[in-house]
């Protein structure tokens, strides 16, 4: 923006190099240029300031497609001056004397017609053709076509403004329509997903089954090794029994031998002693008894001898006597 000090009856304009500035006096131009410096009389002049640099404008169509659908555009268009002293002669750009601003609103004026020019276009290409076939193309078909549109505009070429880009950031129906438009899309996604997630869930299924199976099969191989086991266990201890048996017999046995063997050397022993004692004279029985007697008296408390023992015994004693021999006469 120019800046312009007042210095009594004169002043002085300073401007950027981005604005192309033009001094009129009587109607005619003096002085024209970009980042002008200069001296003027404010009562006998009249300057306007154009802006050089590139702009740019939002742009917003509403628009009904063939099918009498609503579809919203959205994007920006860059615009730029390419003949300033046209443009002042089209569109006020006069600066205040004393304050060095704008008079008017140039730039929303062009912006105006820009947008007007535009939003013809657009509507234009949404009416010919149906919402389904526009949003299947996507902006850029739009975009093209509105390119073109602005740049042949001859309502721009005629006050020397030029359109450098054209950018569409959204192409879409109505909140209503999309959700329409998007209900098939989402169910065939949701039927995909319901799909993998009853997919995954067989497939969990099966691995618990084959889990179950498998700790099945483990169990009965550990029932059937246990079974053998047990089986196992069982004739080891048949074994050891009939082992234990059997030697129990042959222990019996060799102790009935033994006992049998003991017995009959006893009887034996008995038998010849018997032998012995039988053909003995009854004297030398009464002295071997008498002896056993004797080797007894410790352990005999009292022995009872009755009178017919008592004879009994003298009576033996003196039968086995030997005969004494009488004296021979004394000499």
């Amino acid at each position: 923006m120019a800046t312009i000090r007042n210095l009594g009856p004169l002043a002085q304009l300073r401007s950027e190099a981005s604005s192309h500035v033009i001094r009129y006096r009587n109607g005619r131009i003096r002085q024209s240029g970009r980042g002008l410096v200069f001296w003027f009389r404010p009562e006998t002049a009249s300057i306007s300031e154009v802006p050089m640099d590139d702009r740019e404008m939002t742009l917003f169509v509403r628009g009904r497609s063939r099918d009498f659908q609503t579809v919203v555009v959205q994007g920006t268009i860059g615009w730029r001056v390419v003949d300033p002293e046209l443009l002042a002669s089209r569109v006020d750009f006069s600066l205040g004397l004393r304050t060095g601003r704008p008079q008017g609103e140039p730039i929303e004026r062009i912006e105006a017609r820009l947008g007007g020019i535009a939003g013809q276009a657009v509507l234009e290409v949404i009416g010919a053709s149906p919402v389904g076939a526009l949003l299947d193309a996507g902006p850029e078909p739009l975009r093209l076509s509105l390119d073109a549109a602005l740049g042949a505009a001859p309502a721009l070429v005629e006050i020397g403004l030029a359109v450098v880009s054209v950018r569409l950031t959204n192409l879409a129906p109505s909140s209503e329509l999309e959700r329409a438009l998007q209900t098939p899309t989402f169910e065939a996604l949701q039927q995909k997903a319901d799909a993998a997630t009853f997919a995954r869930r067989a497939l969990a299924v099966e691995k618990e089954r084959a889990i179950a199976e498998n700790e099945l099969e483990t169990r009965t191989e550990l029932a059937r090794q246990e079974a053998l086991l047990i089986a196992r266990e069982a004739e080891n201890a048949r074994d050891r029994a009939v082992g234990l048996a059997e030697a129990s017999g042959l222990e019996a046995a060799a102790e009935a031998e033994r006992i049998r063997l003991v017995e009959g050397a006893q009887a034996e022993a008995e038998q010849r002693r018997a032998a012995i004692y039988r053909d003995l004279p009854p004297a030398v029985l009464l002295g071997l008894a008498a002896r056993e007697l004797a080797g007894k008296l410790e352990t005999i408390e009292h022995v009872n001898v009755t009178p017919d023992l008592l004879a009994s015994a003298l009576g033996a004693f003196r039968g086995a006597a030997p005969p004494v021999a009488s004296p021979g006469p004394l000499r």
